[in-house]
């Protein structure tokens, strides 16, 4: 049995202090990989998305990556890549740009602290040829009906004869009145579902592809929305019936939407993305495994050698953060407690009071690959019931390949600000 206090003496000997020159040191660890992981504990603080900022403007300075995929939706992502990159007629400025982000939890993506990046990689683009332009898009699999409308209004710009096929496929969802969980009982107990439409779509679009018509961002946009549709289908049908086949199905979709960003950026290809790191700490060091659950740390692990990934996890010891109590319920600013005695969070707490970096390497303790308990908040977030669902027994050397830790963390500071209750 481990005690705690040998947990803390070996977090006390390699934890490095956390300031901007030491996130250099993560840049330097990261060496050539094309894949960076860039996690966060909660969708709600602060510190998460200004540090995940800072790292992705030196991987991108120092390293030459490609572009910043997010646990977003593709439409929503894509008007604020119209905007960083200056396409006709785009947005005049960023918070303009990010009014796209109606779906809840909108303060994800529609928070001040994004505003300074994207205004940063508008200039960085600015200087550059529009196919060496950095992008930012959105990898999630909840867009059906805006993913629809955007490949109707595609097709209907380039006078394409798969217009039809998209109608029909878009009408078949309509009866729904854009419910998801609606048209997944629908589907699930009724066998009234879409499948066949939307595959047929995607296929079309796929055959266009292949032919050689694919040559703009508007057509990948086209092809990655018809595969929303197809997968956002799936994700619903499924969801009702419960387990782990939708969980799965969504972090598959975001592999293989990252893949197709991957492939149209070509060989040279490198991407920063930015999720929960429940998505991107690696499923097999968790309980995860025993559910049969995958996520898109393990698959982009197996898909492109552990060598060529580096994961980021970050965590906090107690704050404030932006949440609801519910699905769709009115956000606002929460405390997050201390953390439990003997979890993730509480020894490096104890380990020294002070914002710090981990390093997963070959010298790195074997203590670090025991099963302990590391904090994750939702955006659903209750702290009176913390202990009984927030806490992953993880491994954390398996799971990332360093850990950045905020003692003290704020909440984020949303768009929407009169939807916040503090």
């Amino acid at each position: 049995m481990v005690s705690q206090s040998q947990w803390i003496k070996e977090i006390e000997k390699v934890a490095i202090p956390l300031t901007m020159d030491s996130l250099d040191l993560i840049v330097e660890a990261i060496g050539d990989a094309q894949y960076v992981l860039l996690g966060e504990a909660s969708h709600g603080t602060s510190e998460f998305y200004t540090l995940r900022a800072e790292l992705s403007k030196r991987l991108i300075r120092q390293k030459g990556f490609s572009f910043i995929a997010v646990e977003g939706d593709w439409p929503s992502c894509f008007r604020v890549n119209q905007y960083i990159k200056g396409y006709p007629d785009s947005d005049k400025n960023a918070q303009e740009a990010m009014q796209s982000f109606q779906r809840w939890p909108t303060w994800m993506w529609a928070n001040r602290e994004l505003i300074p990046l994207l205004d940063w990689l508008k200039e960085w683009n600015q200087q550059r040829n529009l196919d060496e332009r950095v992008g930012f898009y959105g990898l999630d699999v909840y867009s059906l009906w805006e993913s629809m409308e955007e490949v109707v209004k595609y097709l209907e710009k380039t006078g394409s004869a798969d217009i039809e096929i998209a109608r029909k496929a878009f009408s078949c969802f309509e009866p729904y009145e854009r419910e998801g969980q609606q048209y997944g009982v629908y589907a699930a107990f009724f066998s009234q579902d879409c499948e066949d439409e939307v595959v047929k779509l995607l296929h079309a679009l796929q055959t266009k592809k292949h032919s050689g018509d694919y040559k703009h961002e508007e057509a990948l946009g086209a092809e990655i929305n018809s595969l929303v549709a197809v997968n956002a289908e799936r994700y619903y049908h499924s969801m009702v019936r419960g387990g782990p086949e939708s969980w799965n199905i969504r972090d598959e979709h975001m592999v293989e939407a990252l893949k197709l960003l991957m492939d149209f950026h070509g060989n040279q290809a490198k991407a920063i993305i930015w999720e929960h790191n429940t998505h991107i700490g690696d499923a097999r060091a968790t309980d995860m495994v025993k559910e049969g659950m995958v996520n898109v740390g393990q698959l982009v692990r197996e898909q492109n050698g552990q060598k060529n990934v580096y994961a980021v996890g970050f965590g906090t010891h107690q704050g404030t953060v932006i949440a609801g109590n519910a699905w769709g319920a009115p956000m606002k600013s929460v405390k997050v407690p201390a953390a439990d005695r003997g979890s993730w969070e509480d020894l490096m707490h104890r380990a020294g009071a002070f914002d710090k970096i981990l390093f997963f390497d070959d010298a790195t303790s074997p203590l670090f690959q025991k099963e302990i308990g590391h904090r994750a908040i939702g955006v659903v977030y209750d702290p009176r019931y913390e202990r009984y669902g927030n806490y992953v027994p993880s491994r954390m050397a398996e799971r990332y390949d360093a850990f950045i830790y905020v003692d003290v963390t704020k909440a984020l500071d949303p768009l929407v600000l009169e939807e916040v209750l503090v």
